[in-house]
């Protein structure tokens, strides 16, 4: 007994019981058959689990060189100097690392397998910022699920993502992997995600795979928009809007998280023990593992907190488990454990902590549970997987306008597709999407021909160039190829007029590259590209209506298309299968339902703009007043709010009635609201709650999303949709960090979106 505990109380001190978990009989086995493992080990071999290298080579080729990269890697390897491998793409590549390492090395350590499976594996399915236009949790978690499938049957048994950065300036690239602007629809968003890659507690099935929220923490904050860039704000900011997604997708049982490049109340992420001791692991009860991301150690020194060894030592110190091919911890920590500069303890608290990972995912028992050549075959990009990412396409895509109902369209009409993104098929994928095919996605053209059943005529012409300029391109696609055009613009715009002049319709396929939004592709300017521009002026010059199809993996300035297209789908880049749930929604065997998760400003001057701001000593108005909150040049309103989205059908409210006028802080009280469909198409209509405190200790937000219902209506039905209101829908973090809601008037609000809504009120009594 005396063993059990000492060994027990060994874990505690090292990081704690796995996710929360009491130390019950598989936690104290587990920590009997890590500590007799770690008594074995070598300070080498302990810092071993916290190096993580890429694994894009091969290593057993009798024909390679011997100082190979892969062979080299195959010695660290054998050595036991390696924990863990990202992008090491294929079963066969990942069963060649394992081999190594369970095979030829002294310990026989497994190794674990990660990759940034962030839309997708084999299946596409829209950016996260389309998937987060769906409102619909329950396909999300689908999506997380059919990744976890199709990757694990490649060998990855660990995913970077859910990313939950909130983010409120569009010019950040990395919008696109994220749920938008808001804390609480994040908050949703990324527990689903948790839910569907790792599945069940336990992580009994080889379809189960870690999860890492990222990146921890405000990396989608940065001056400016962007990336990489400073990133200031306030402790209660922090804790009021940036901080609900990464802590439930902890509470969602998110085994891993990944720092973030940036600096966090002036010491970075990756170093900051404030944030990755005192937040995450005591204050959230977080005991799983901590990764950097790619290189992030490297980045430390050039933060000017310190020279390489020394920040390095910071960063494991902190809490930073898994060193991301930096080679830092390769290199530095070997030395600063034997003087003395790092504690053993500190070593072996990390080191614990990947060993448990792995325990947990079974590989001490089956190195090999992840690695079935026969998987590939039979789980990727199956029909139940391909139907699953078309539903969710479909549901993703936001209709902005619909003037005189052009849409839907008829299925026998003449239609030219006119755009460089109508026939191409990567464009079609978004941006963290490696599939092993990259052309298996269906184009436009294909995706109307097919789903009108052949009785569309569908034309094509490219109509413009992408983008203004080669040299943009070159920047776009960071060296890679590109879809080129030799012709002269002339000769491009001739034949698109042409092709104009023979439809019914013109849908114009403009927007966004792939590789225009993502990491490292912030913009300054989110207007379409110049020559996209002028193409659709013409367009809309022949007096043919003009579907705009609007590819996109942030919210764009489109005003002039606001004004003068009579109708704009938004898509996103809605993955393998968009093209066929673009064409669901054009021919209206879809009614679109999408709603944005961003606010789209009028231009960038109005950036950063999200609805849940706070009012002001002197508060602005829609338009210009001097001595109030303004500009001089354009109206305070944005060009979409935060939620909205059109249907081919029309939804009317009713007032909202409440079952009280008050409640205690251990009460409630039901907000009821009537919904009907008053148009002539059944469809889906995302029922959007705000609650905004009247009068508070601190500044609240103007209105805040605390529930949403998602609702198919008949035509000509109704639905009474019935929201229940707790007290914790009316917390907030004081000016002490406290955690309280206080008695007073709140205000709830129900509505399409967060600028077209009803509203009642109540009171929270003592």
């Amino acid at each position: 007994m005396k063993k059990i505990f000492a060994s027990a109380f060994l874990m505690l001190v090292a990081g704690g019981f796995a996710f929360g978990a009491s130390p019950d009989e598989n936690d104290v086995k587990m920590d009997r058959f890590i500590t007799d493992l770690m008594n074995k080990m070598t300070i080498e071999e302990k810092i071993g689990q916290l190096h993580q290298i890429s694994g894009g080579d091969d290593i057993v080729s009798g024909e390679q060189q011997v100082n190979s990269p892969g062979q080299q890697k195959a010695e660290m390897i054998r050595r036991g100097e390696v924990g863990s491998v990202l992008n090491a793409k294929g079963v066969d590549k990942v069963m060649q690392y394992q081999k190594v390492a369970v095979e030829e090395s002294r310990l026989k350590i497994p190794m674990m397998f990660a990759m940034d499976v962030i839309h997708g594996y084999e299946t596409g399915f829209p950016v996260p910022l389309g998937m987060a236009a769906s409102w619909n949790m329950d396909l999300i978690e689908q999506m997380a699920r059919v990744a976890a499938v199709e990757a694990s049957a490649d060998g990855v048994c660990w995913t970077f993502s859910p990313m939950v950065d909130i983010s409120r300036d569009p010019r950040w690239g990395r919008v696109v992997e994220g749920a938008g602007e808001d804390p609480y629809l994040g908050s949703e968003m990324a527990k689903a995600m948790v839910r569907g890659y790792q599945g069940e507690p336990g992580f009994e099935s080889d379809t189960q795979i870690l999860a890492t929220v990222k990146h921890f923490a405000l990396y989608g904050a940065p001056d400016a928009g962007r990336d990489y860039s400073t990133v200031d704000m306030s402790r209660l900011r922090m804790y009021n809007d940036y901080f609900p997604p990464y802590k439930a997708a902890v509470e969602a049982g998110a085994a891993t998280v990944m720092s973030s490049f940036n600096e966090v109340d002036n010491v970075p992420a990756t170093a900051n023990k404030w944030l990755l001791d005192e937040v995450l692991r005591k204050q959230w009860g977080f005991d799983g593992l901590v990764v950097t991301d790619y290189a992030g150690i490297n980045d430390l020194p050039r933060h000017g907190i310190g020279d390489p060894v020394s920040t390095t030592i910071r960063a494991l110190e902190a809490g930073t488990d898994i060193d991301m091919e930096a080679y830092a911890y390769h290199y530095m920590l070997p030395e600063a454990v034997k003087s003395g500069r790092v504690p053993m303890y500190v070593l072996d608290r990390s080191c614990r902590r990947v060993l448990e990972a792995k325990y947990k995912l079974g590989l001490f028992d089956d190195p090999y549970k992840y690695i079935d050549e026969s998987r590939p075959d039979k789980d990727f990009f199956t029909d139940e997987h391909r139907a699953v990412a078309r539903k969710l396409a479909g549901e993703s895509f936001v209709l902005l306008k619909n003037e005189g109902n052009i849409l839907p369209l008829r299925k026998d009409a003449t239609i030219a597709v006119i755009g460089p993104h109508g026939n191409n098929r990567p464009m079609m994928l978004g941006p963290w999407f490696y599939p092993h095919d990259i052309y298996r996605a269906a184009t436009v053209v294909e995706g109307l021909k097919e789903v009108s059943g052949g009785k569309a005529e569908v034309l094509y012409a490219r109509g413009c160039q992408p983008f203004e300029s080669e040299e943009y391109a070159k920047r776009v696609y960071f060296g890679k190829e590109f879809e080129k055009d030799n012709r002269s613009d002339e000769e491009i715009l001739k034949e698109a007029l042409d092709v104009a002049a023979k439809a019914d319709v013109i849908v114009a396929t403009l927007g966004e590259s792939t590789e225009m939004s993502g990491e490292s592709s912030s913009r300054t300017d989110l207007n379409l590209p110049k020559p996209q521009q002028d193409l659709l002026k013409e367009l809309v010059k022949t007096g043919k209506p003009v579907v705009l199809v609007l590819f996109t993996g942030r919210p764009l300035t489109i005003t002039w298309e606001k004004e003068n297209v009579p109708a704009i789908l938004n898509t996103w880049f809605g993955g393998t299968e968009a093209a066929y749930a673009i064409g669901d929604v054009l021919f209206g065997d879809v009614n679109p339902s999408g709603k944005l998760t961003s606010t789209w400003p009028v231009n960038v001057g109005q950036i950063p703009i999200y609805y849940n701001c706070k009012n002001t000593g002197k508060p602005m108005d829609q338009w210009f007043q001097k001595f109030r909150s303004g500009y001089l040049d354009v109206s305070n309103e944005p060009l979409f709010p935060f939620g909205y989205g059109l249907s081919y059908t029309t939804f009317e409210y009713g007032d909202i009635t409440l079952d009280h006028d008050s409640m205690g802080e251990k009460g409630r009280l039901t907000a009821s609201v009537t919904v009907r469909n008053t148009g002539k198409y059944d469809g889906y209509e995302t029922v959007q709650l705000y609650i905004k405190d009247v009068y508070a200790s601190i500044i609240r937000p103007l209105k805040e999303l605390k529930a949403f219902k998602k609702v198919f209506i008949k035509a000509g039905e109704s639905v009474t949709l019935d929201f229940e209101i707790t007290a914790d829908m009316l917390k907030f973090y004081n000016y002490d960090l406290d955690y309280v809601c206080e008695a007073g008037d709140f205000e709830v609000m129900i509505g399409r979106n967060s600028a077209d809504v009803k509203s009642a009120k109540f009171k929270l009594v003592d």
